[in-house]
């Protein structure tokens, strides 16, 4: 059984904890978390559990890494506090623990990141002998694994395209709903995740990947936004109300070219209410999310992930996804050499020993 500690407990924490529970190679020493009100709760609490799993989160990060784990499940954002998240992590490779975390977008391709982040990563490596994978479900397996797999299964493919589909209503993170995509403010705002060259900065790590996978060089990563306003009010169930005229949707594309060609595409359609732009690509069944991947070739394929956690919650269900990508790679990453890992490095594992297993 691996030591394993869980750092934060918000969205992604509370996956991972259940994750970490229900793996039977895994044991839940730690509960890492900033809120003093979640100080001395058990994690099975945390964690939305019907069970207590003795475990108390603490505020004492010094303690808990000091018990010198063999794994770590970084869970904490980094969006807003990338310097923050990078600087835990590294703190947390010098005692030697295997790590992995959805929070540093910059290093799911570290092969393509600037030295700034790569340079700490690999001197906490060295210093203590740890092991890092970053990654998550767009960007993540969904725009790395699934569409490699899939692209496999063709003849001839000309374009690649992965697409998340999302009701961002049902996303339990309003702050970045609202002020980091910029739903429900004016059209003249401009929110900073569809600032030119953002969405390269998140998603453009995972078109190299792909080209990589696939044996292309890119000429160039390009990006395409629109933008469409509510055209009435509407009221959401977790996000309250939302005014006409102000962003209803967004539609991207981050595009990687070769051979002055769009070849491999990273799609996103996100809406805070089914009726604006109702023209745009759906989630199948009317649900309130979708990964899809489709390889325009010979033959067309078209393969659409839905995932439900926590009741019927597709935010949740996506989150519980990444996060099994990931503690299902610690058990690979405690027998390989130290270092920085990415996608294409990591296999993925089957649920070995969890089938039918009544955990979590």
């Amino acid at each position: 059984m691996t030591s394993t500690v869980v750092w934060g407990t918000g969205n992604v924490g509370r996956a991972a904890i259940r994750a970490v529970d229900a793996h039977p190679g895994l044991e839940l020493c730690g509960v890492l978390v900033h809120d003093p009100a979640k100080d001395g709760r058990d994690a099975g609490a945390l964690a939305g559990l019907d069970h207590a799993l003795g475990v108390t989160a603490t505020t004492d990060v010094d303690a808990v890494l000091a018990a010198r784990p063999g794994a770590l499940f970084y869970a904490a954002s980094g969006d807003l506090r990338p310097d923050e998240a990078l600087a835990d992590i590294c703190r947390a490779l010098r005692t030697g623990a295997v790590v992995v975390s959805p929070a540093l977008y910059t290093l799911y391709d570290h092969r393509g990141a600037p030295p700034e982040f790569t340079d700490p990563v690999r001197a906490a490596v060295a210093a203590g002998g740890g092991r890092l994978f970053v990654s998550g479900v767009d960007p993540g397996w969904a725009n790395d694994v699934l569409p490699l797999l899939v692209s496999g299964l063709g003849t001839r493919v000309d374009v690649l395209r992965c697409q998340e589909i999302f009701d961002y209503s049902a996303y339990d993170q309003e702050d970045s709903v609202r002020d980091l995509v910029g739903m429900g403010h004016p059209m003249a705002y401009e929110p900073l995740m569809l600032a030119t060259s953002v969405p390269t900065m998140v998603w453009g790590g995972q078109v190299r990947l792909m080209a990589r996978a696939l044996g292309v060089e890119l000429d160039d990563i390009r990006e395409v936004l629109e933008r469409r306003p509510l055209q009435s009010d509407v009221t959401t169930a977790a996000m309250g109300d939302f005014a006409a005229g102000t962003q209803g949707a967004v539609r991207f594309e981050v595009q990687g070219v070769v051979a002055g060609e769009v070849r491999i595409v990273v799609e996103h359609v996100t809406r805070i209410h089914p009726s604006c732009a109702p023209d745009w690509p759906l989630p199948p069944g009317g649900g309130a999310g979708a990964h899809r991947v489709i390889v325009e070739g010979r033959p067309r394929i078209e393969v659409t992930v839905q995932a439900t956690d926590e009741g019927v919650n597709h935010a949740a269900g996506g989150n519980a996804t990444a996060v099994g990508r990931l503690v299902g790679a610690i058990d690979w990453l405690l027998s390989a050499p130290p270092g920085l890992y990415d996608a294409l490095d990591v296999p993925v594992l089957p649920a070995t020993g969890r089938l039918g297993r009544k955990r979590s």
